[in-house]
């Protein structure tokens, strides 16, 4: 499992990208806090391998990570995305952590339920816990909201994604790397070693971990691209447990291993975004 950061080590980069956003232009600075947040990336990828069974040719998954609501992203804002997914038409949707920014001190908890409950998926909606989410006394809360919106929480635990000829794959969702209990050696109980996984893991960097798996795909969010990109320097803010893989497509390990980092749709800490939108991505499975 990768080093753990410190706050105060954390902490010190978010204040130098401050001063990296205070550089630059009064054009870039109101781009980076009006507009790029706002924006919405469409990112269409294929995944072929040859543990994915004939049954799942061209199924459609979308995932989308990171709302952060109530920090800079509203609930009007959350109902038009809802809508963009459906339009999509997704097999499956997946939700990769951290819903709202501080659970315990957002007033509308209440009012999510019936704009994630608005999400449509034939074969399901699934959801696992980001350091937000259990963050600010939030487990309880989020575990409420995102289960009477009809995820399933998958939290060190599996489920078997069956078709009515008989194959399947298999869907792992593991706990928070900062403030949970991620536990791969029981998420994976009972699933059979040659069957095609997908594994959520709000957390990137646990890839190396699982690597040590026969996990084809792993889906993370947490880092958000990096949220503050500088040309030729590269991502700024990388959270703990989002340092080595941050953005976009990995390969891991021997199997090997597919790393897929989603930038996310919200912001948090700083109330930018520079070179890094926010982003839905969208999964297409290939039988080989």
């Amino acid at each position: 499992m990768p080093k753990k950061v410190t706050r105060r080590s954390f902490l010190k980069r978010v204040v130098g990208s401050l001063f990296s956003i205070a550089g630059l232009s009064a054009g870039g600075y109101y781009y980076a806090g009006h507009i790029e947040p706002r924006l919405l990336d469409i990112n269409r990828f294929s995944i072929s391998n040859h543990a994915i069974p004939k049954g799942f040719n061209q199924f459609k998954i979308v995932q989308f990570s990171d709302t952060h609501l109530g920090f800079q992203y509203e609930k009007q804002q959350l109902s038009a995305l809802v809508n963009k997914i459906n339009s999509l038409n997704p097999d499956l949707i997946f939700f990769t952590g951290d819903l709202m920014d501080t659970p315990n001190q957002y007033p509308d908890g209440d009012q999510i339920i019936p704009i994630l409950k608005k999400l449509h998926a034939p074969f399901g909606k699934f959801a696992i816990y980001g350091n937000h989410d259990h963050g600010g006394y939030g487990s309880d809360i989020y575990k409420s909201i995102i289960e009477h919106a009809d995820f399933t929480l998958l939290q060190n635990s599996n489920q078997q994604m069956k078709l009515m000829d008989g194959s399947s794959i298999y869907i792992i969702g593991i706990d928070d790397a900062m403030l949970g209990k991620p536990d791969l050696k029981l998420a994976l109980h009972g699933i059979p070693e040659d069957s095609f996984k997908i594994l959520l893991s709000h957390a990137p960097d646990l890839a190396d971990e699982a690597s040590n798996y026969p996990i084809q795909l792993q889906l993370s969010g947490h880092s958000h691209g990096g949220q503050i990109k500088i040309p030729f320097f590269g991502a700024l803010v990388k959270p703990p447990f989002a340092e080595k893989y941050h953005e976009g497509f990995y390969e891991i390990g021997q199997l090997p291993l597919t790393l897929y980092v989603n930038r996310g749709i919200g912001t948090t800490r700083l109330p930018f975004r520079f070179l890094s939108k926010p982003e839905l991505t969208v999964f297409t499975l290939v039988a080989e």
